[in-house]
């Protein structure tokens, strides 16, 4: 399960980059998820609230931005919705030469620091993406 690896560098990462302030809490990760980044969301979110345990980010909430897969045809510039599994011809000219334009990503979007949660009557809160140096 290639998830669990990927939740451990999920949680390396955020730490790494909110280490430089003390003992910051982080209670929520936004991850932007490719439909064909070949990673299952339900395994990431459970491996994911395993690798936190014990770390800062122990009770974070996994938040995940599903993106489409989308191809574009390099003859005729015609794009398209993949699809799982995904389909490479080209539905104008049936061209099988594409190229995908989305749909793999698989990148730590922001991060909610503890303290930074909405109040109840308030619009949910942004999760801020993460500054490095």
């Amino acid at each position: 399960m290639h998830e669990m690896s990927i939740a451990v560098a999920m949680v390396e990462q955020v730490t790494e980059a909110t280490g430089n302030e003390g003992s910051c809490t982080v209670s929520a990760v936004r991850l932007q998820l490719g439909e064909l980044a070949g990673v299952v969301p339900d395994s990431l979110h459970f491996c994911f609230s395993l690798a936190c345990t014990g770390t800062a980010l122990d009770g974070a909430e996994l938040l995940i931005d599903h993106v489409p897969g989308r191809a574009r045809c390099l003859p005729c510039g015609a794009q398209w919705a993949t699809g799982m599994p995904p389909q490479l011809c080209c539905p104008q000219c049936e061209g099988g030469t594409a190229e995908l334009v989305s749909g793999r990503e698989l990148q730590i979007t922001g991060v909610r620091r503890a303290g930074d949660e909405p109040r109840a009557d308030a619009r949910p809160a942004s999760v801020q993406a993460i500054e490095e140096s």
